[in-house]
């Protein structure tokens, strides 16, 4: 096992974003090609970050498929997981961009390679050098690489690596909401770490109140490590990434204001037996900034994280070193917005730290 390797799995394809915001697909003049795919824009986001990454996934035996996986390796990222397919294309999406920032997607796939990986190309010796295995949801839609995603996220658990989910709901690519969610839901016991969205909590609780901390308690299970609840732009600025945190030791049961320990009776909390309390939470402010374009923002913020987390893992059980993690990844998020595409405006170390100083000053 690499003591600080983050192995990110799934999807890697072209976003063409518009040149101008706030136009339709129809409507923009032109569009700027952008390397995408949450989970290759956090293997780059970490390595730009100065951490260990690297990418797993499928593209096309093409020009546009070779071009990612120069972009992997110019960005310090082990790629060696790659495979090419003869057969299809790299997947692409067009990505319209409204007056605030947000962001609406056209994909092209049909099928696109990254849909076709399957199981006899994974790199289990790279998956089992991982200290964090990272993955979304949008591997899981279709055959033959949802077969791909479960055999190598079960190798993953089995080595004793920490499953990092974040399902990054694409509602357009799946046939329909229900098989969304329920495909998003039929890994979610698996993961150690979630990182999941205000819109994505809505939709997995079927429209319930996302800053309603029992809607939100809802979404835990019993081996859950890290809970993280990003949430969104206020007023044009976007304000990212309010992380919602919470720590869930397999001992100990949910409790939003106070933790209680459910391992002894009546829930009395015997400092000799357990003496570090694994559960606290609350919200980590982020960087305000003017938002250009919000693809990639969760990803860099997801980046910030597993970066620190693989280097420390202990960080997950001490609140002051979580949340200062955590105010580095918000600014990670921050910066991302203040440029058009994902793996083009993602942070270096630097810009982070210099960020953050500012906000200290």
């Amino acid at each position: 096992m690499d003591s600080s390797l983050v192995v990110c799995f799934g999807e890697m394809l072209i976003d063409f974003v518009p040149t101008i915001s706030g136009l339709s697909l129809a409507e923009a003049p032109a569009f700027k090609k952008a390397p995408g795919g949450a989970p290759a824009n956090v293997a780059v986001g970490i390595a730009r970050l100065g951490g260990s990454s690297a990418f797993i996934g499928k593209v096309g035996e093409d020009e546009f498929g070779y071009m990612l996986a120069d972009i992997l390796k110019e960005n310090n990222v082990n790629n060696e997981g790659m495979r090419f397919d003869p057969g299809a294309r790299t997947a692409l999406a067009f990505v319209t961009l409204r007056s605030d920032g947000e962001r609406e997607f056209m994909f092209y796939r049909n099928p696109s390679a990254d849909m076709l990986l399957q199981e006899n190309e994974l790199d289990f010796d790279l998956i089992m050098k991982a200290t964090i295995f990272h993955y979304g949801s949008i591997s899981l839609i279709t055959e033959p690489c949802k077969s791909a995603h479960i055999a190598a996220a079960k190798v993953a658990k089995d080595a004793g690596v920490v499953l990092s989910y974040d399902p990054n709901l694409r509602l357009p690519l799946w046939p329909s909401a229900e098989s969304a969610r329920k495909g998003i839901l039929s890994i979610w016991d698996t993961a150690d770490i979630i990182k999941v969205s205000e819109e994505e909590i809505s939709f997995l609780t079927q429209g319930e109140d996302p800053y309603d901390d029992a809607v939100v308690r809802k979404l835990f299970h019993p081996n859950l490590k890290l809970l993280l609840v990003t949430e969104g732009a206020d007023a044009g600025l976007f304000g990212t990434v309010m992380a919602r945190i919470a720590t869930l030791d397999a001992r100990w049961q949910w409790g939003w204001e106070r933790p209680y320990f459910t391992g002894l009776e009546k829930g009395v909390h015997d400092p000799e037996r357990d003496p570090i309390s694994g559960e606290f939470s609350g919200k980590v402010k982020g960087l305000k900034v003017e938002a250009i374009d919000t693809t990639g923002a969760g990803d860099a913020f997801v980046a910030g994280t597993l970066l620190q987390l693989a280097s420390d893992l202990s960080l997950i059980q001490d609140e002051d070193r979580l949340r200062n993690a955590l105010k580095f990844s918000n600014v990670c998020g921050a910066l991302t917005v203040t440029e058009r595409g994902a793996i083009p405006a993602l942070p270096t170390r630097e810009a982070v730290v210099n960020a953050l100083l500012k906000t200290v000053a």
